[in-house]
């Protein structure tokens, strides 16, 4: 009965549909143009989700509650300081092509879906310093690195590149969707900031690396699809209207990427390692997806496919190389997946273009252009970051203790565990005896101390 009723609806709406448009009420491509942008919009704010399971399951257990806030903090407090400040930073009328100087609390902003769409990117660039600094950094004082992203770090660069009048994108600059925008700003940030807070306990001894495994790589792995899933909106929103042409092949070329930077990472991880290793793997997928989102509506299928494959042998030695070379604790692999891949990904754009890359023999001066772009991001980003960073930890650490890092983030900053290990049948003894962490401990002390004596 349910399908019958439902064929009918579906037949009615099929049947309602031209007569709908017979009464000059057709919906107006304006209107589809924003329902895309939307639609796109919901898939980058699903990408959270993703980096929350990425960043939990790559790492300890005992870690996971902290990870989790970041990542709920970053999206709500990004939104809300780009609307006071940094989307006017970012697209407002440009003072000497550096930065945007009105549209604050979007006064006189008629675009609204812009403004939205435009949100998710700014707390995807600050989310990515969450995974590098994991398990070791106070909460506090990752949310105040987060306001300076946010508010003014991140804004500024979107205006040179994203705006209509930016220094960069006047030189000719190209970055469709963020290579450099979102990926290398957020990498350069965790870069400078893990700079100040150094390895995790037990990393390294010596010259030896230490292992320190995440504690559950499906989960990790469900991040990955996730992110997979809502990097069709982070690239296809980024053309901004239902383009019937643009659109299929925006998303073509972001699927083949990513498909050849696992399968690139795969195969060199065996080369390399012996084994084909997953969470390298997994990882190779975002670096195909760092690595096109610059020219995704610039390249061929066939140039996509090249940009993840070499995605995915720079994501294992850039790995490598932070982690054996320059002893830089990364727990998830944000720099080499961010920042490596988002600088290739960016270059790339002066190989691969269609319309202005060197090997469709249009010179190397969009490379140029794109070379000075990366440059300039780097030393902007690493220069405020390290500021900001410099004068935060003037008056206080920004590293929790030894023991709180020890018996972990979770107890620390939340007094709390992300899971219960107890058996579900216990005694009151039992209960009674519990450390006192839970939610409902905390309440009942409150309530005892509330209790005359």
């Amino acid at each position: 009965m349910l399908k019958k009723v439902g064929l009918l609806l579906f037949i009615s709406l099929l049947l309602a549909a031209p007569a709908y448009a017979e009464t000059g009420e057709a919906v107006t491509q304006g209107t589809v143009d924003m329902i895309w942008v939307m639609l796109a919009a919901f898939l980058v704010f699903f990408m959270h989700a993703g980096f929350a399971m990425v960043e939990s399951g790559f790492t300890r257990a005992k870690n996971s509650l902290n990870i989790i806030m970041k990542n709920f903090l970053t999206i709500s407090i990004g939104p809300i300081l780009f609307f006071l400040i940094g989307y006017g930073i970012m697209f407002g009328s440009s003072a000497g092509s550096f930065i945007g100087s009105d549209g604050f609390l979007l006064d006189g902003v008629e675009d609204i879906g812009f403004f939205v769409f435009q949100a998710m990117f700014v707390a995807t660039c600050a989310t990515i310093i969450s995974g590098a600094v994991a398990e070791r950094m106070k909460l506090g004082m990752y949310v105040l690195i987060v306001i300076a992203m946010t508010a003014f770090i991140y804004p500024v660069v979107g205006h040179w590149i994203w705006s209509d009048d930016g220094w960069l994108v006047n030189l000719g600059f190209s970055d469709f969707a963020g290579s450099t925008v979102v990926h290398l700003t957020g990498a350069v940030g965790a870069l400078t900031v893990v700079l100040f807070l150094g390895a995790r306990l037990g990393k390294y001894t010596g010259n030896k690396i230490n292992v320190i495994p995440g504690h559950n790589i499906p989960m990790g792995a469900l991040g990955v699809f996730i992110l997979w899933l809502g990097w069709f909106g982070f690239n296809g929103g980024s053309t901004l209207e239902a383009d019937p042409t643009l659109i299929p092949m925006v998303v073509a070329t972001t699927l083949m990427a990513s498909a050849g930077g696992l399968i690139a990472t795969a195969l060199y991880s065996q080369l390399r390692f012996k084994h084909v290793d997953a969470s390298l793997s997994l990882n190779g997928v975002l670096a195909g997806l760092v690595g096109v989102t610059a020219g995704t509506a610039e390249v061929s299928i066939v140039g996509a496919i090249i940009i993840g494959l070499i995605s995915g042998v720079i994501l294992v030695e850039g790995i490598t190389f932070f982690d054996t070379k320059l002893k830089i604790d990364d727990p998830v692999g944000a720099l080499s997946v961010h920042g490596l891949c988002g600088i290739w990904g960016t270059l790339a754009v002066g190989l691969f273009s269609l319309d202005t890359g060197l090997f469709y023999g249009f010179g190397p001066e969009q490379l140029g252009v794109q070379a000075i772009g990366v440059i300039a991001v780097i030393a902007w980003t690493m220069a405020t970051v390290g500021l900001v960073t410099f004068i935060i930890t003037r008056f206080s650490s920004i590293r929790v203790s030894e023991e709180e890092e020890i018996s972990g983030l979770d107890i620390a900053e939340h007094g709390s565990n992300a899971y219960e290990f107890k058996d579900s049948l216990v005694t009151k003894e039992s209960v009674s005896s519990n450390s006192g962490f839970g939610l409902a401990d905390r309440l009942n002390n409150l309530s005892e101390d509330k209790v005359p004596s």
